[in-house]
């Protein structure tokens, strides 16, 4: 038999609009550590989302991608500790 383990799971947010980031920034929370999308990939801002950022589902943060123009297999990138 065989045992189907799951992805590790990963909430997406999104930061507060600033003039810099109009649609704010995308960032992801995996295993308590929260990282930001850069132009270098995602990189680490501490251990918890800034306050004011906005729970994303999945499809969300795709759509967020697809707007904003980043790639969506970003999303599966997401260091792990």
């Amino acid at each position: 038999m065989w045992a189907m383990t799951r992805p590790e799971p990963v909430r997406f947010l999104r930061s507060e609009p600033s003039m810099a980031f109009p649609h704010g920034r995308l960032l992801a929370v995996r295993e308590g550590r929260a990282h930001v999308l850069s132009a270098d990939g995602w990189d680490r801002v501490g251990d918890r989302a800034p306050s004011g950022a906005t729970r994303l589902s999945r499809a969300e943060a795709e759509a967020w991608c697809a707007r904003e123009g980043w790639p969506q297999p970003l999303l599966t990138e997401v260091p792990r500790p």
